[in-house]
C-alpha cells in the first residue's frame, strides 16, 4: 500500500525526512509501480514501512540510487549487472571499498562499447548488402571423419539471443578446455519459437566438464565456406552457403556447424575466420 496526502502530517511526527512513496517517484522521475517492482527485487528497498498501514517511505538521499537505476535501465542495462554497480557504491566511503563500483561500471562500459561497436558493424552491412546486394562465398566440398566430441547445450529465446546462449556454451568449455581447443558451434537450420544451442570440443583426451555430453559428430560429405569477420554476421556467410546448396539440389543435414579458427581474445573483429559447414545427405 502506498501513504496518500493525508498520511504527509502523521509521518512527520515520525521523521521529517522521510518522504512518501509517491513523492519519492517524483523526485527520482520513477514511476510508483517501478519503485515497487525494485523493491521486491531487494534493488531499491524503502527506508521504512508503517507496520499498521504497510505505506511505504523512502529518504531523500536515497534518490541517487534511484536515479542511478533509471539511467542504467535506460542503457538496457541488465537488473543483475544493475544490482552489481549499487552495491558497490553503497561500499563507498569510510570502508574504503568504492572501487567494485567503478569495476562494476567498467563493465557496464565496455559491454555498451561493444554493443554500439556491433551496431555499427551491422548497420555497415546493411548499407553494403542494400547498395551492391547480398554477398557471395567460395564453396567447396570437403570430406571429414567422424569425430569424437563433447558437448554443452543452452537455449536461445530469440535468433538475437543465439550469441548469448554460445557464449555461455563456450565459456563452459574453455574452463577445462586444453591451450588451444577444437570449438565447433552447432545450430539448427531451421528456427522454432526457441533455438537449442550447442557447442562441441572435439579431439582426443577430452576434458570432464559439468554438464556435457560425450557425442560423435557425424562425418560425411560437407558443403563449406569460410567466413571472414565478425561472429553477429555469420548469417550473412550462412544465407550464401544454403543458397549454394539449395541451387545445386543439394539437401542439407543439420545441424549447420561453426569451426572457430580464430582466438577472439587476440583477433579483432573484422579478422575473425570461421568455418561454415553443412553435411549433405545425398552425398554420403
Amino acid at each position: 500500500m502506498d501513504s496518500p496526502t493525508g498520511g504527509e502530517a502523521m509521518l512527520r511526527h515520525v521523521n521529517d525526512d522521510l518522504l512518501s512513496i509517491g513523492q519519492f517517484a517524483r523526485l527520482a522521475r520513477l514511476s510508483v509501480k517501478q519503485l515497487r517492482h525494485y523493491a521486491t527485487l531487494g534493488l531499491l528497498e524503502p527506508a521504512w514501512i508503517d507496520p499498521a498501514s504497510g505505506y511505504r517511505y523512502y529518504r531523500a538521499a536515497q534518490a541517487r540510487d534511484a536515479l542511478a537505476i533509471g539511467l542504467l535501465r535506460s542503457l538496457d542495462v541488465p537488473l543483475p549487472v544493475v544490482a552489481a554497480v549499487l552495491s558497490g557504491t553503497r561500499d563507498t566511503g569510510e570502508t574504503g571499498e568504492g572501487d567494485s563500483a567503478a569495476a562494476a561500471l567498467a563493465r557496464v562500459r565496455d559491454d555498451l562499447e561493444a554493443e554500439l561497436a556491433r551496431r555499427r558493424r551491422t548497420l555497415k552491412s546493411l548499407e553494403r548488402i542494400l547498395a551492391t546486394g547480398l554477398p557471395g562465398a567460395e564453396v567447396t566440398l570437403v570430406t571429414e571423419p567422424p569425430r569424437p566430441a563433447i558437448v554443452v547445450r543452452d537455449l536461445a529465446a530469440t535468433p538475437e539471443d543465439i550469441g548469448r546462449a554460445t557464449s555461455a556454451c563456450v565459456a563452459r568449455l574453455m574452463a577445462a578446455a586444453p591451450p588451444a581447443p577444437a570449438l565447433v558451434g552447432l545450430f539448427p537450420l531451421d528456427y522454432g519459437e526457441s533455438i537449442p544451442v550447442a557447442v562441441a570440443l572435439t579431439g582426443t583426451g577430452l576434458p570432464q566438464v559439468p554438464g556435457a555430453d560425450p557425442a560423435i559428430l557425424p562425418g560425411g560429405t560437407f558443403a563449406t565456406a569460410a567466413h571472414v569477420g565478425p561472429y553477429d554476421q555469420i548469417s550473412l556467410t550462412a544465407h550464401a552457403l544454403l543458397a549454394w546448396c539449395a541451387e545445386r539440389g543439394h539437401a542439407p543435414a543439420g545441424p549447420l556447424r561453426e569451426a572457430y579458427v580464430s582466438d577472439p581474445a587476440t583477433t579483432p573483429p573484422e579478422r575473425l575466420v570461421t568455418h561454415l559447414m553443412i553435411r549433405l545427405e545425398d552425398e554420403e
